[in-house]
């Protein structure tokens, strides 16, 4: 009797998106584990990690290849010889990210502070509709949240550096300083990562700046950021310094912002 074929079915399901996690790294070998193994613990099909390491003197160097030989492959480390910044930091890792195929990029600290079980449905929803180009995990929506144990001068310092970014740029974002966010591949290419040149914690508001000028949509869901768990924060004078001047050079640069 003759083989009939069959038509593929197409009720199979299609192959789970590729996420990468961007986790810039200086100092964090007692954290990074505990990250690891809370994003490990998700389940989420697809999960790729990226451990961009700027030369840790504590060996989180070190820690992130021992993690990624005992992964199977779900985690690699691209090393850095220098600390020059957060944005040269997340620009090289998602620009790694977009070269090994990732179909969705996502931001993530390395401290803790921003909560793994929420990445989740960041995804869902920046894949539930095709005109959302980025989620942010949201201290500032409806359900948000900041750590208990901040004080009332940082609750304000926060709160006040959303309202002075959003009152320059004009955002339409409720978080416009997040640093947790998932992003579209195809968002990252028309925002122009690799000329980006802003660093620290400025790199997240141009980000936003050049995806809302670009046209496209972001959404917040909620968070509870938390206080880190491990080390020291690395928001110095020079940082805030950075963070205070770069709406405004945003602002006036026009559509060359950020590309000199």
């Amino acid at each position: 009797m003759a083989q009939v074929s069959r038509p593929a079915d197409a009720s199979a399901p299609s192959p789970a998106p590729k996420i990468v996690v961007v986790v810039p790294t200086y100092d964090e070998r007692e954290n990074l584990p505990l990250l690891v193994g809370l994003l490990d613990g998700l389940g989420l099909p697809g999960l790729h990690v990226l451990v961009v390491d700027d030369g840790s003197p504590d060996g989180t160097g070190e820690v992130a290849d021992r993690l990624a030989a005992e992964s199977a492959g779900t985690l690699s480390v691209l090393h850095r010889g220098e600390k020059n910044g957060l944005g040269r930091a997340y620009v090289a890792g998602m620009t790694r990210a977009l070269a090994d195929g990732a179909d969705v990029v996502v931001q993530m600290d390395a401290d803790l502070s921003h909560p793994a079980e929420a990445l989740p449905l960041m995804v869902r929803t920046l894949l539930a509709d095709d005109g959302v180009a980025a989620v942010i995990g949201s201290r500032y929506v409806a359900g948000g949240a900041l750590a208990t144990e901040w004080a009332w001068h940082r609750r304000a310092l926060s709160a006040w550096a959303n309202f002075y970014v959003n009152a320059i740029l004009r955002l339409g974002v409720k978080d416009a300083t997040a640093g947790y966010k998932a992003w579209r591949a195809e968002a990252l290419a028309a925002v122009d990562l690799p000329s980006i040149r802003s660093n620290g914690y400025s790199f997240q508001v141009e980000m936003n700046h050049r995806a809302v000028r670009a046209g496209l949509r972001i959404a917040e869901v909620p968070i509870t950021f938390e206080e880190r768990v491990n080390g020291r924060s690395k928001l110095s004078l020079r940082v805030q310094a950075e963070s205070a001047i770069t709406p405004w050079k945003l602002r006036f640069a026009g559509r060359g912002a950020g590309s000199g």
